[in-house]
């Protein structure tokens, strides 16, 4: 078994499609439930710099204090947005993915299949019923 980790929101059905591909490859990973059990500012810039994508990337709007706290202003730092994510971790985008081949945001889900070591072992389809995964493990291809 290989080592990975989901920053996961139970209550996001991506995050839960994400979860669920992963365990589709056989692996069982370490489950953070991110909004009870937030990253510290030292993980939190390990998964920024690992995800080699910009702060406000990660940042989510729906749902959070986003507007509230006026964090499309571009007067804020990186620093200071992460700050406003150690204190609102709602503000996390999710899930956040960390496996032997990379961590990436997950999103939309079939991200995460870019980054687990194992293949695919079954059939997988969203909680929409969209199909990703068909029954010999292969992608199912969109167009």
């Amino acid at each position: 078994m290989t080592h990975i980790t989901i920053y996961h929101n139970p209550d996001c059905g991506t995050s839960r499609n994400v979860l669920a591909l992963i365990r589709n490859s056989g692996e069982e990973p370490e489950v953070i439930e991110y909004l009870t059990n937030p990253p510290d500012r030292a993980t939190l810039d390990q998964l920024l710099a690992a995800m080699d994508m910009p702060v406000r990337d990660v940042l989510r709007q729906k749902g959070t204090p986003y507007d509230d706290l006026g964090l499309g202003d571009s007067k804020w730092t990186d620093a200071q947005l992460v700050g406003f994510m150690l204190q609102h971790p709602i503000l996390i985008n999710r899930p956040i993915v960390v496996t032997p081949l990379g961590t990436r945001l997950c999103r939309p889900s079939e991200a995460v299949l870019d980054i687990l070591p194992q293949p695919q072992q079954a059939a997988f389809a969203k909680e929409d019923g969209a199909a990703v995964i068909d029954a010999k493990g292969q992608r199912v291809d969109k167009a």
